[in-house]
């Protein structure tokens, strides 16, 4: 029996990354799976985002494991289509136990406008709101949710790199606001008792990361740096010195919180950030 036998459970930007890992992963301990994600890109973000193809390919390595998997295309900034894929995948595999709220974007950038902010904001905010809003009424008491924040979400904003424009700022707030969102909804869920936790990742090897927009944060002081430029400069988010996390690594930590090991866990911004929180620690104000 797998630890999470039996489950069902709804990932949102499953197609790839951080999302792809955590459908495998739960497909390995015996979860069916509802997959979304938006397989287009969105105009103020830097890097390409998933694919059709992606999606695809996520459902083949679920499948490959004996699970049963339903994928739809929908964006996370449009509720009804939410609504829509998780009855559709409620109907096919009878119960919703969890969600994930995994969908991000990240569209840094000097040269970017106001709507790479607002951008940001619906997605990576927003998107969480409304996942939630479309699996709650079809999870059971008991049931887990589970929000994707980030290392930027537990620390002040900061505009000492012109790199990030005002999509960097957005991101950092939408992250501020899963936390504070995690935080209020565990206890208005709690007579339920179904936890909600938020995960906090530092840099993840991802697409997100390996991209050029990403490389010109970690070295601003090179017109176009590559990966190999950028690469020495990544770990100066994490006190452990390294330079990210794996996948991997995010959906051992998301098993846990779907899983009954669990059941008593609440309210919970879960730092997988290598000591990335104590490299960053804000500073007390002064009077």
């Amino acid at each position: 029996m797998g630890r999470v036998q039996g489950k069902a459970v709804f990932i949102t930007g499953a197609a790839r990354g951080q999302g792809r890992a955590q459908a495998v992963r739960l497909a390995a301990e015996g979860a069916d799976i509802i997959a979304v994600d938006l397989c287009e890109n969105i105009a103020t973000n830097g890097y390409p985002l998933a694919t059709e193809e992606d999606l695809a390919e996520t459902v083949a390595k679920v499948e490959k494991l004996g699970r049963r998997i339903v994928a739809r295309k929908a964006d996370v900034r449009d509720p009804a289509a939410l609504r829509a894929a998780v009855t559709e995948g409620v109907a096919e595999l009878g119960r919703l136990d969890a969600v994930v709220a995994q969908a991000g974007i990240c569209p840094l950038g000097p040269d970017r406008t106001a709507q790479a902010f607002l951008d940001a904001v619906t997605v990576d905010f927003n998107g969480v709101v409304h996942a939630v809003d479309a699996a709650l009424p079809h999870l059971p008491d008991g049931a887990s949710i589970v929000a994707t924040g980030s290392l930027a979400g537990l620390t002040p904003a900061t505009t000492d790199n012109p790199a990030n424009g005002p999509g960097g700022l957005g991101y950092s707030l939408a992250k501020r606001q899963v936390a504070a969102f995690v935080h209020d909804l565990a206890t208005v869920l709690a007579p339920r008792q179904i936890r909600v936790n938020a995960v906090h990742p530092t840099n993840v090897n991802t697409d997100m990361l390996n991209s050029d927009l990403m490389y010109r944060t970690f070295r601003p002081d090179l017109e176009h740096p590559s990966r190999e430029d950028a690469l020495p400069s990544f770990p100066a988010t994490t006190g452990f010195g390294i330079p990210y996390v794996e996948p991997e690594d995010i959906a051992e930590t998301v098993l846990f919180l779907v899983s009954d090991e669990s059941r008593y866990v609440s309210g919970m911004q879960m730092r997988v950030d290598a000591a990335g929180y104590v490299k960053r620690r804000p500073q007390l104000p002064t009077f």
